[in-house]
């Protein structure tokens, strides 16, 4: 009895170790990632016009296409990825983005947008590459919740390393590049240690489904057996994505309009948002029944589309600031958009127990989530022109809790049916 309460704590203990080592490699290759990409979006330029619209819409947009593309690329790319090539893969991934932040400082203004729609690109694949180490394990909530908060804290700290550098007299051009420069030694340490992850146990195995690469045979059957849920999800993600990313990208512009654009601290705002999400998504790993934490995924996401029309009409109505409405809204969309991310396709593929990936299903909804974010953003800068930033994120946030509510209760219905149904194979 004593060997066997000893040979428990073991386990318990060398799973804690684990936890702690997966999630700190992890978040800090994607954090240093961020380095890369968001410092981009931490200054007006000047409001600078390219092409009939502001310059730094148009660098975002481009940068988000690049994105875009690199997403569709990673439904077959990530899909069928070895895991022999993936630490190698991330590494000359973000150099190449680094390298065309180095041709974006350099070139006149017109050649820019081309420089940073190559850096998307590359920069797409990297959240598909570094989940594939974490995917598959009795804990992969803990640790896919200790990963997504990285782009919550990253998003803020890195914007706000390029506002210190800005301060510091770097030229606005050079910023992102000078940004991505220190991250470096980091990402160097980051990658080695993700690297040296081992892949899951037969334990995890057994719990959450063996994943495999998937072809495009494999692939196509996937979508016909689950093609309804699939498509309301897809729905749901390219709302969560759009929204997410307006708000990352334009909070500045839209805090401007409140309180003096020196005086906010994205790193601030995003910690609080990052510390209640990673408490409130990591919690699911407790819950054993696959099943019941597909559901729970679908309630989270339904309380995220109702905090983020609560936090607006309490903004609206005066009774919070500005910061807390950031906060409250960064919170209700992140408890929607994280789900996508880390556990809503991994318990789904452990609750009808068919070998398959994560990866796959998290690139089909990226591709066409930020397909919708490039159309928000020309909607913006085309049609919404004489409107504050206040009032259009405003009005997407009452749309976002109206339609997602909708959408993310079909999805429910439908899974919850097709699991009384199901047989499996």
């Amino acid at each position: 009895m004593i060997n066997q309460k000893l040979t428990d704590r073991l386990a318990v203990s060398n799973k804690a170790i684990f936890s702690f080592y997966a999630i700190l490699a992890a978040f800090s290759t994607y954090f240093c990632m961020y380095a890369f990409r968001k410092p981009l979006a931490a200054t007006g330029y000047d409001d600078i016009m390219l092409w009939g619209m502001s310059i730094k819409t148009v660098f975002v947009i481009s940068q988000t296409i690049g994105y875009t593309l690199s997403k569709f690329s990673g439904i077959k790319v990530i899909s069928e990825m070895k895991g022999s090539k993936r630490a190698l893969s991330i590494l000359v991934l973000i150099g190449l983005a680094e390298l065309m932040l180095l041709g974006f400082a350099v070139v006149p203004n017109a050649i820019k947008p081309g420089f940073i729609f190559f850096n998307g690109m590359a920069l797409g694949l990297i959240w598909g590459l570094v989940f594939s180490f974490l995917e598959g394990r009795t804990n992969t909530e803990l640790l896919g919740a200790g990963l997504s908060v990285s782009f919550v804290v990253a998003s803020g700290w890195t914007k706000s390393a390029g506002v210190y550098l800005l301060s510091l007299g770097v030229p606005q051009f050079w910023m992102p590049f000078t940004t991505g420069l220190l991250f470096v030694v980091p990402l160097l340490i980051s990658v080695w240690l993700l690297g040296h992850i081992p892949p899951p146990s037969e334990a995890d195995e057994a719990a959450r489904t063996k994943r495999a690469p998937m072809d495009g045979k494999a692939r196509m059957q996937f979508f016909k057996t689950f093609s309804i849920g699939i498509t309301l999800l897809v729905l749901i993600y390219m709302m969560l994505t759009a929204f997410r990313d307006f708000r990352d990208n334009f909070m500045a512009d839209i805090m401007s309009e409140h309180v003096d654009a020196l005086s906010i601290d994205f790193g601030q705002i995003e910690t609080y948002v990052a510390l209640a999400l990673l408490a409130i998504v990591g919690s699911i790993m407790f819950i054993k029944n696959n099943l019941t934490a597909l559901i729970v995924n679908h309630v989270l996401i339904i309380f995220g589309f109702l905090l983020v029309g609560v936090a607006t009409w309490l903004f609206q109505s005066e009774m919070i600031s500005p910061n807390m409405w950031m906060i409250l809204t960064g919170v209700g969309g992140y408890m929607g958009y994280i789900p996508f991310n880390c556990i809503l396709f991994e318990r789904l593929i452990a609750t009808f127990r068919y070998v398959s990936n994560a990866g796959f299903l998290i690139y089909v909804a990226d591709a066409f989530g930020y397909t919708a974010a490039i159309g928000i953003m020309l909607y913006k800068d085309s049609f919404a022109l004489d409107g504050s930033w206040t009032s259009f994120f405003t009005d997407a946030s009452w749309a976002m809790m109206v339609v997602g509510t909708v959408l993310t209760v079909a999805s429910l219905i439908y899974f919850v049916n097709k699991k009384k149904n199901w047989i499996e194979t």
